[in-house]
C-alpha cells in the first residue's frame, strides 16, 4: 500500500435520501480533489464509501446533499411525467411504434408468423408455374 493510500480516511454513510449522481458531483467540492466516493454495502445495508485525506462530510454538508438529491429526484420525475419528446433517444432504432391502443375500434389485425409462411409458400408456388 502506498503512503498516500494509507493516509486516507474511509467513511461509510447510508444511501438514504442521497442520490448517487449528487454525492458524486458534490463530494470534491466539500472534501477536496483527493476525495472519492463509491457505492458500498456494509452489514447488508447499501450506502457510500467515502475516501478522503481529512474528516468526513459534516452534518450540514450531508443535509445539503440530501436537499439537492430531493431536487434531482423531483426534476427526474417531472421529466418522466412530461415524456420529454424533444430529448433524443439513446437508442433511436428502438423507438416504440404504436400498433394499437386500448379501446381503439379500428386496430389492425395481428400479423401471425403462420400467415407470413402461408403467403411466402403461395408466392413460391406461383413463381414455379
Amino acid at each position: 500500500m502506498s503512503s498516500s493510500t494509507s493516509s486516507m480516511n474511509k467513511y461509510w454513510i447510508p444511501h438514504l435520501d442521497i442520490h448517487k449522481k449528487v454525492i458524486t458531483q458534490e463530494l470534491q467540492y466539500y472534501l477536496g480533489p483527493q476525495a472519492t466516493v463509491r457505492p458500498f454495502t456494509r452489514d447488508g445495508e447499501d450506502g457510500f464509501l467515502i475516501t478522503t485525506p481529512g474528516p468526513c462530510l459534516s452534518d450540514e454538508q450531508i443535509d445539503d446533499i440530501c436537499v439537492k438529491s430531493k431536487e434531482m429526484w423531483e426534476r427526474q420525475a417531472a421529466a418522466r411525467a412530461t415524456g420529454s419528446p424533444d430529448k433524443p433517444l439513446k437508442r433511436p432504432l428502438h423507438q416504440p411504434v404504436v400498433i394499437s391502443k386500448a379501446g381503439a375500434s379500428d386496430s389492425p389485425r395481428r400479423f401471425r408468423r403462420e400467415d407470413r409462411w402461408r403467403n411466402d409458400s403461395r408466392s413460391r408456388r406461383d413463381d414455379r408455374r
